[in-house]
C-alpha cells in the first residue's frame, strides 16, 4: 500500500496528491492532521464511487485508505 504523508497540508493540496497517486496505485493511505482534508477526501470518494475508510484521530492525525475500483 502507498502512503501519502500530507501531515501539515491543508485543502487541496492533499486532494491533487490523491489524485495524482490514484493513477499509479490501487491502495493509498493518506495520513492527514487536518479534519477539512478528511472532509474533502471523502467528498471525492463518493463521488467516485471509491471504497475509503477513515481511522478516527489518533493524537490529532487521521488516517484514510482509499482503494481504487478494478476497471
Amino acid at each position: 500500500m502507498y502512503e501519502i504523508n500530507c501531515l501539515g497540508d491543508i485543502c487541496p493540496v492533499p486532494l491533487m496528491k490523491l489524485q495524482k497517486e490514484l493513477k499509479t496505485h490501487s491502495q493509498l493511505r493518506l495520513i492527514t492532521d487536518h479534519s477539512c482534508v478528511c472532509e474533502s477526501i471523502t467528498n471525492y470518494c463518493r463521488q467516485r464511487r471509491l471504497k475509503m475508510s477513515i481511522l478516527e484521530p489518533i493524537n490529532g492525525v487521521w488516517e484514510i485508505t482509499v482503494c481504487a475500483l478494478s476497471k
